[in-house]
């Protein structure tokens, strides 16, 4: 054809005319649009064009080959004109072998016997989508009518990616909701917060060649409590002379919801108030007895004086016990002959050798716990439950009462806290166990290129050395401490608590290829809506810090948080604990509840110890390493007793004893443990005595029930029924566990996975297939699929979630889960890749505990940072 033999012939050089004909220039009815290449799939870009003779694309300045064009005439039947319509291909090698200014563009050059016209430049990009959001949103408590601002900026890519939010998995849109605005620079804005604006907001960035969800926000919309009206003053509360007045509130209005502050100030005010007495016959009588009443009670104590001078061997040693209740006082009365027990001598100096003690809550060791008590005008009344205050002996024993507290505060700052920072200044220590020795729980282990495990016996506490932690030809000796010093505490903030013991691993300096496995055992119920817990570690001057808290996902490190135990993926040796701070009244902390008894020197008396100890095996050590040394024996089972929050003491009588077998002291079959003193036990084991005597030798066996309950929360009942005599008692084990001496184990034996199965399991899931079998799927069918980013980094993701897995599971003796997961994933795509069906399946679908098998070497050795930043 004479226009193409020109074309050739000129090559790149394009005619400014062609021979004049009648008729008109080409008009475009479609031109080339902007377009992006996804993956590697080619892009087609389209010109058409009437009336054309001819018609060829130009990209970059040159001309595409006639070969590369695809064309067809047809004739427009409403213009009778013929109609042109030419298609390229575009790849990505195209695209991307082209460094020029500007974007790759292309155009169109139609011909018609009139003359030429161009088309407009489309350009041709690679599109991609970054992983990591720019900005993520970061969680708020807001209070009702607040306003909330979300910000989000979405990762880079082209095309320019499109926000939208979910609340809750679901779409959140502005169009249905006035109150919420999401056109702002991809923020999200509530201008009045309401309770049902609460939830988890995730930010959702999306454009043509994938999707990617920021880490959650929380956004918890609060109401701070709000006072009632007062109610009318109550009448009254004696018919004659000088009595008392009181009028109360509720934090009710509104009442605080979400977290929110609690009402300040009291809600109970009392007024003194005076009744006018109009009967003198009645006031005779009043007088009268109250004279003859003082007339006895001086005869009393004259008798009482005389008798105690006339018999000075009877008396009452106090002994300071503190380091074992916690702030309570134990009385030793000595008695060597029959005699009234309720007579004491002050004066006596203490014998710590013989005598049965009695733990009750009398001497509060500092002023804070006189802020438990309010001033009520001119009335004195006495401590119920003290035993020398009722006996009238103990100055300090006269406090001015108080209705307990009904509310927890919110932030943390007031009384409450302000009491339990200076408890933990003072008394209270950090794991420390009743004896006053400090030693430390330590153990060691020499650990090479296959790993292993150390184990702090009947602790809780363990520390998992993976496979190829360790460089080849190389060893560290490790070592794992539990510290049972008194210092730490002191450096916690406001109402923070240990929730567990203080785990310290090293040596410094120690230089691993991926995390070890750090498990904790704790005593929280854990709650988000209730307690925020953190990891901690210790910095060179003592001081604690933040690590991360365990409901934000991290990069630094991984924090699983199972009912009894916490499990830690850790890069940095130190020394570790988590800490917990109560949001509500609704946090509970574990107790264990545990009755020990034993023979007292005197072959009569025998001594009830129970002990309300943080439920963790190494707090219950400290008890059982006392009570070893004293003789005592298990008489039931450890319970367990939900404490909580509120404020409120914890109360341990004894109850249904024998009265024709046995006897006990009086005022001491209830005894009680401030709020304080339990919470901030800070695993610290509190205890209290119950000292019965037998009233014949021939009583061989004593009956009777332990109640342990927090005022207005949950009761343990504690069954006692033991043998008396030494050669008949049958005591409960300490211990069930069967491996309970084991502290360290190496190579194979360590780990519940084969190594041969654990290589080939990351050499699955590492690296990502059509199947889409990789390291997430992975975590997902493990229930380990939080805080996903901590994983991506690592350089074999499946390799750390399985020691994740070693560790959450070390008390199981098989692999079911496991199998069950793998087996999971191969029926799942096999059932989405049918045509695949003919290529042999996983062996994972086929694993069971009793046939695995190990191996020598680990093979994965691809990482993540080796993908590229995008997706095309």
């Amino acid at each position: 054809m004479a226009f193409m033999g020109f074309y050739c012939a000129t090559s790149d050089a394009q005619p400014d005319t062609l021979p004049s004909v009648q008729g008109t220039l080409p008009h475009f009815i479609q031109e080339p649009e902007d377009a992006y290449i996804v993956k590697s799939n080619p892009i087609k870009l389209r010109c058409r064009a009437a009336p054309a003779l001819q018609i060829f694309f130009k990209c970059n300045g040159e001309w595409v080959h006639q070969n590369e064009h695809f064309s067809q005439e047809y004739k427009d039947l409403n213009t009778g004109l013929k109609v042109r319509e030419v298609m390229i291909n575009v790849s990505r090698q195209q695209v991307e072998d082209f460094h020029g200014p500007e974007d790759y563009w292309c155009l169109c050059v139609a011909w018609s016997h009139l003359g030429t016209s161009k088309s407009r430049k489309a350009t041709v990009r690679i599109a991609y989508l970054r992983k990591n959001f720019e900005q993520d949103p970061q969680g708020k408590e807001v209070p009702i009518n607040g306003m909330i601002v979300l910000h989000c900026r979405p990762p880079e890519g082209v095309p320019v990616a499109e926000v939208e939010w979910l609340k809750n998995e679901e779409l959140v849109s502005s169009l249905t909701d006035d109150n919420i605005d999401t056109r702002a620079d991809h923020n999200l804005i509530i201008n009045e917060a309401r309770l049902s604006d609460s939830g988890n907001y995730t930010c959702l960035a999306s454009n043509i060649v994938a999707k990617r969800r920021s880490a959650t926000a929380t956004v918890i919309v609060f109401v701070n409590g709000g006072w009632s009206l007062w109610t009318e003053w109550s009448p009254c509360n004696v018919p004659c002379g000088r009595g008392v007045q009181k009028r109360s509130r509720t934090c009710t209005n509104p009442a605080p919801l979400n977290g929110g502050a609690f009402c300040e100030g009291m809600s109970v005010q009392k007024i003194t108030c005076n009744a006018l007495c109009m009967d003198s016959t009645n006031d005779v009588a009043l007088y009268s007895g109250l004279g003859a009443g003082i007339i006895a009670v001086a005869i009393l104590v004259v008798a009482v004086m005389l008798y105690r001078k006339n018999h000075s061997e009877y008396g009452v040693d106090v002994i300071d016990s503190s380091a074992l209740t916690g702030g309570f006082q134990s009385f030793n009365f000595k008695t060597t002959r029959q005699g009234n027990p309720l007579l004491l001598n002050s004066s006596m100096q203490p014998d710590l050798t013989v005598g049965r003690t009695y733990s009750t809550p009398l001497c509060f060791q500092d002023s804070t716990d006189k802020d438990l008590f309010d001033p009520l005008p001119d009335i004195k009344v006495k401590v119920q439950s003290s035993f020398m205050v009722s006996l009238g002996v103990a100055e300090r024993a006269e406090f001015h009462a108080k209705a307990p507290a009904e509310t927890f505060p919110r932030d943390l700052s007031r009384d409450y806290c302000s009491t339990m920072d200076r408890r933990k200044k003072g008394l209270l220590t950090l794991n420390g166990p009743l004896s006053t020795a400090k030693e430390q729980l330590r153990t060691t282990g020499v650990f090479g290129h296959p790993g292993g495990r150390l184990v702090v016996p009947n602790t809780g506490v363990s520390l998992l050395v993976p496979h190829g932690a360790v460089a080849e030809n190389m060893s560290w000796e490790m070592y794992m401490v539990i510290n049972q010093g008194e210092a730490s505490v002191q450096t916690l903030e406001g109402c923070e608590i240990l929730l567990g013991p203080e785990v310290m691993y090293g040596p410094p300096g120690l230089d691993l290829f991926c995390p070890v496995a750090m498990t904790i055992a704790h005593c929280a119920e854990v709650d988000a809506e209730n307690w925020n817990i953190q990891l901690k570690r210790k910095t060179q001057d003592s001081k604690w810090e933040e690590v991360m808290s365990v409901e934000e996902e991290s990069t630094s490190c991984y924090c699983l948080m199972d009912s009894s135990s916490c499990h830690l993926l850790l890069d940095q040796p130190g020394s570790y604990a988590l800490v917990g701070e109560p949001l509500t009244q609704a946090a509970v902390k574990r107790l264990k509840l545990a009755v020990f008894g034993s023979m007292e020197a005197s072959s009569m008396n025998y001594s009830l110890r129970v002990y309300c100890v943080d439920d963790t095996p190494h707090a219950f050590q400290g008890v059982v390493a006392a009570e070893k040394t004293r003789g005592g024996q298990l008489l039931e089972e450890p319970k367990m007793l939900p404490f909580r929050a509120n404020t409120f003491s914890l109360q341990v009588s004894i109850q249904d004893v024998p009265q024709f077998l046995w006897s006990i002291k009086p005022f001491t079959t209830c005894q009680e443990f401030s709020f304080p003193q339990v919470w901030c036990s800070n695993q610290q084991p509190l205890h209290c005595a119950f000292s019965l005597e037998r009233y014949s030798p021939a009583t061989a066996h004593l009956s009777c029930k332990i109640s342990v309950r927090q005022v207005k929360g949950h009761e343990q009942i504690l069954q006692v029924y033991t043998a008396v005599a030494e050669t008949e008692k049958e005591s409960v084990p300490f211990f069930m566990q069967t491996d309970c001496t084991i502290t360290s184990q190496t190579g194979p034996k360590a780990f519940k996975i084969p190594l041969s199965i654990r290589q080939r399991i990351c050499a699955t899931f590492d690296t990502a297939n059509a199947k889409g079998k990789d390291w997430q799927l992975l975590a997902q069918k493990l229930h380990l699929d939080r805080n996903l980013g901590y994983f991506a980094k690592q350089q074999s993701p499946s390799a750390v979630i399985l020691s994740l897995w070693e560790a959450r599971h070390q008390d199981t003796a098989d692999l079911d889960s496991l199998a069950s997961a793998l087996e999971e994933i191969g029926k799942i795509h096999s059932k989405s890749s049918p045509k695949d069906q003919e290529e042999p399946e996983s062996d994972f679908n086929h694993i069971h505990a009793g046939t695995l098998c190990g191996t020598d070497k680990l093979t994965s050795e691809k990482t993540e940072d080796s993908a590229p930043e995008y997706t095309g």
